[in-house]
């Protein structure tokens, strides 16, 4: 990108896709956790009418009934939402009948992405993977992947299977920043996941400030647009319309080479390369 290249207007348009086994996941999404009950469901809808086309859910939120119900009320087609959830590796050994739980309770014939919640026992999963490429197979769901793996976790997946995580989601923010890694997956054809892009980020780090002020953005709208930049997806969490909106309309925002370096910069793994 050129380094003088100008900032595109805010907007709030949809937000950029990747391919995922023929399916458009887009890589802005909306994060339900820790939300339950009405309020998933209402912030979900609300979401929904924002323009968000990705939710993400878990067994472990224990929301994935206040997701369906908000998916039932929705006007947007089921085939327009792409739908993530999570298995806990404690179900090892209980896949089949924890998807089988999670569909029923968001009220879908299949979930667009499935995802190995954390290594269970730290191991890599074999068994279970194989249960996912199954259920993938049988239609049950379109893709499967894996969330908080490190890299020479999702080669022993590989190596056993043949077959790759089509996403792995992990906490990634600018001091999360690791090349390395980064590169490891793209080689790899595994798309990195953001599931906490704002958590562990200073954001009031004076280089995320000075962006921010020259883009006359925030600088939540920085690290977001940081992340779209390098083609990490983002799955951002919040109950409130308002900044469900600024969220989405981040993906408006194009940084300069020059920003996104410095933004790199902030990580010591970044620096240490």
């Amino acid at each position: 990108m050129d380094g003088n290249a100008t900032p595109l207007p805010e907007a709030a348009g949809p937000a950029p896709t990747a391919d995922l086994n023929g399916r458009a996941m887009p890589l802005v999404g909306f994060g339900t956790h820790p939300m339950r009950g009405d309020q998933a469901t209402e912030a979900v809808l609300t979401a929904l009418s924002v323009g968000y086309r990705l939710v993400d859910t878990a067994t472990r939120y224990r929301n994935e009934a206040a997701v369906g119900a908000a998916l039932a009320a929705t006007e947007v087609p089921r085939a327009d939402v792409f739908v993530t959830t999570k298995m806990p590796p404690d179900q090892v050994g209980r896949e089949r009948l924890t998807l089988e739980r999670s569909l029923a309770a968001l009220g879908c014939g299949y979930v667009d992405l499935w995802l190995i919640h954390w290594p269970p026992g730290g191991y890599p999963g074999v068994a279970s993977w194989r249960e996912f490429l199954r259920a993938r197979e049988e239609g049950l769901v379109r893709a499967v992947g894996v969330s908080n793996y490190p890299v020479e976790l999702i080669d022993a997946l590989h190596a056993e299977t043949g077959v790759y995580p089509a996403v792995n989601q992990v906490q990634w923010g600018p001091g999360d920043y690791d090349p390395t890694f980064a590169e490891a997956m793209r080689r790899r054809g595994v798309l990195l996941s953001a599931h906490s892009p704002l958590r562990s980020t200073d954001l009031d780090h004076p280089v995320l400030m000075e962006i921010a002020r020259r883009n006359k953005r925030s600088v939540r709208d920085v690290v977001l647009a940081w992340n779209l930049h390098h083609r990490v997806a983002v799955t951002v969490k919040s109950a409130r319309r308002e900044r469900m909106e600024q969220n989405l309309a981040a993906a408006g925002l194009a940084l300069t080479a020059t920003d996104v370096e410095a933004v790199d910069g902030l990580s010591a793994a970044a620096g240490a390369r």
